[in-house]
């Protein structure tokens, strides 16, 4: 990756294309830390640090502190990343999603508008959420009478911050070196995990020289499970396949082999995330909402972080989901038919409903291993963290296993970018 970096940096064009890109991520900061009229930052920071659900820290980390900063970006790419859940969960639904998701580029970009669309409304739902819930917390800048007026100021402006946010992630988009929303997410996570590293090491240096041990065994861990995420990342199962020559006129086609690339890990981040927020909600809602009732308490006690039943159910959900984004990715019955519509069959293997059968097999397996990896990154590094740098520090926080997935794949997303718009430029020279 650093290799491509420094190659792209030598060319003029891509070089542009990465300080605009580079401008564009340094504005998203400065929203995260402009503070919002009406909020109080202190309240949020406290309560963030209060949270026992799990599930306020990790749109704080998203949003790269803007949350617990009160700021501009507070809701940040959240309300879209919700929305295009939503969709693509309808799209398996509702028909007129289904036909748009198979139209090409003018599908997507119909799908894409209703996401944005949808973005919005769950904006105005989240900002709505905040001022009701928080509204003691408000500070009267149009006087107490006027409390509604403050209120309908904040929640506008949270909405436009999301509003600005996507358009920011449009125009990184649109440099061609990267999802856009992607990267605001990585710089997010990269940001609070850095700041919480740079407080760790301050206090390494001012308290106690003992917190260095501390220090080295998380960082030690942090990179250890960088480096199996990468590994699993790349690895797939390459399935042959055999095209069979055929002769048109006078010419002969076909007779080579290729093979369909099956990833252990295909579904991503999305089966922690669909789980985490399940899980997640009903703890939320009535912490904002009935914080000292007998449900609170008991699912607090029950079914809070770190307990035996939150850890089981965590990892039956992220089973359960593993399959269900896995199906909605990979359609064998439709790979088979490409296959024997284009003359190709695997070895071994009869063209038609045997391939089906064959490709579902190798799939259920596959997932099953890469859902276990999930589970087991959902659930074992938070225990080691906790035991390495349980300590003072506060480094439990730093990297959760959705940030660092998150940040895998899109530092290898970014160098594959890279490395086309290199590929495209030696092209161009030759020609």
């Amino acid at each position: 990756m650093f290799k491509s970096l420094a190659s792209a940096l030598k060319d003029k064009d891509i070089r542009k294309k990465i300080l605009i890109v580079l401008l564009l991520l340094f504005v998203y900061r400065l929203g995260c830390w402009l503070p919002v009229p009406g909020l109080n930052a202190e309240t949020y920071a406290s309560i963030i640090d209060n949270d026992s659900v799990g599930l306020l820290s990790l749109l704080n980390t998203v949003t790269g502190s803007a949350l617990s900063n009160a700021a501009f970006f507070a809701l940040g790419v959240t309300p879209y990343i919700n929305a295009s859940i939503i969709v693509q969960l309808l799209t398996v639904g509702i028909p007129k999603l289904e036909r748009w998701s198979k139209e090409g580029d003018s599908g997507r970009e119909k799908i894409n508008l209703t996401t944005k669309i949808v973005a919005i409304l769950l904006a105005i739902a989240q900002g709505l959420g905040i001022v009701l819930a928080y509204k003691n917390t408000l500070s009267p800048i149009f006087g107490e009478n006027l409390l509604w007026l403050t209120g309908t100021m904040v929640m506008v402006l949270l909405v436009a911050g999301t509003c600005f946010t996507m358009w920011i992630g449009d125009r990184i988009t649109a440099q061609g070196i990267g999802n856009g929303l992607s990267l605001i997410i990585f710089v997010g996570i990269l940001s609070t995990s850095m700041q919480s590293i740079a407080n760790a090491t301050v206090s390494v240096f001012t308290s106690s020289i003992s917190y260095l041990w501390e220090l080295l065994g998380f960082m030690v861990l942090a990179i250890l499970l960088f480096a199996l995420i990468v590994w699993v990342d790349g690895a797939e199962r390459k399935i042959p396949v055999q095209y069979a020559k055929q002769v048109k006129g006078r010419k002969m086609f076909g007779g080579q082999s290729s093979f369909i690339p099956m990833k252990v890990n295909g579904t991503g981040v999305m089966p922690i995330i669909f789980a985490t927020a399940i899980i997640s909600f009903p703890s939320l809602i009535v912490g904002l909402f009935w914080p000292e009732s007998g449900f609170a308490i008991w699912w607090g006690k029950w079914m809070g972080t770190g307990s035996v039943v939150y850890s089981v159910f965590v990892a039956l959900l992220i089973l359960f989901f593993a399959y269900f984004y896995a199906q909605m990715q990979f359609n064998p019955a439709d790979v088979s038919l490409n296959i024997q519509q284009n003359g190709g069959f695997i070895p071994g293997i009869r063209p038609g409903k045997p391939t089906t059968e064959y490709l579902t097999r190798v799939s259920r397996r596959i997932t099953l291993f890469g859902a276990i990896f999930l589970a087991f990154l959902a659930l074992i590094p938070s225990v080691l963290f906790r035991v390495v740098a349980g300590g003072q520090l506060s480094l439990l926080n730093a990297f959760t296993a959705t940030g660092m997935l998150i940040v895998v794949s899109v530092a290898l997303e970014f160098s594959q970018q890279l490395d086309a718009q290199l590929m495209m430029k030696r092209h161009k020279n030759i020609l």
